[in-house]
């Protein structure tokens, strides 16, 4: 299993997005103006991320305690959002071969590609020092 668990994965994470807010903050541009909240329903650890670019600066919350209705949710495993991040599986092939399961409006999951392009420039890092 590639994290942990669910408080490793988190770690992770909001190491990840605290760093891509304080260096690029453009990373979340296309998000913003797409005006969307993404809920990330993850496996293998269960864990949940829930992104709100409903305003800058970006929202992120992470597990259960969000009562927030999302624009779009994504069933995701940990494995495969690792290899997103590493930048080994490209965001339309996850989709294609349903690694990454949206739920709502499908073609909103492309705002998230800038997001990913520049966290893949950080994560390796942060994965390995944790």
């Amino acid at each position: 299993m590639t994290f942990r668990d669910e408080t490793h994965f988190y770690d992770c994470l909001g190491q990840l997005f605290d760093q891509v807010e304080a260096d690029m903050p453009q990373a979340a541009d296309s998000l913003l103006k797409a005006k969307l909240s993404i809920r990330f329903n993850v496996t293998e650890p269960a864990a949940l991320l829930l992104i709100n670019a409903k305003k800058r600066p970006l929202q992120i919350e992470y597990g259960r305690a969000h009562n927030h209705k999302p624009d779009l949710e994504v069933d995701i495993t940990g494995e495969a959002l690792h290899q997103i991040l590493l930048g080994q599986l490209s965001l339309t092939k996850a989709v294609g071969s349903k690694k990454v399961k949206p739920k709502g409006p499908v073609w909103k999951v492309m705002a998230l590609a800038d997001l990913f392009y520049h966290a893949q420039k950080i994560y390796p890092s942060i994965y390995e020092a944790q």
